[in-house]
């Protein structure tokens, strides 16, 4: 099993949310398991290069 973190919240009686590694990627849903379930799917494809150019955020380690 793979752990991503997300950042999910509810917007009147949408829940929206993004991927922590892809935050410009944005998704929706209808209930927290809905916006899970897009986020899934989102995760799918930015992790395959479905998504040309996608950026995300890494760690840099510097001395």
């Amino acid at each position: 099993m793979q752990v991503v973190k997300v950042v999910v919240w509810q917007d009147g009686e949408v829940w929206l949310g993004y991927l922590q590694e892809y935050p410009d990627y944005w998704t929706q849903g209808e209930s927290l398991d809905d916006l899970k379930e897009h986020l899934k799917d989102l995760y799918a494809d930015l992790s395959a290069g479905a998504i040309p150019g996608a950026r995300r955020v890494e760690d840099l380690i510097v001395s």
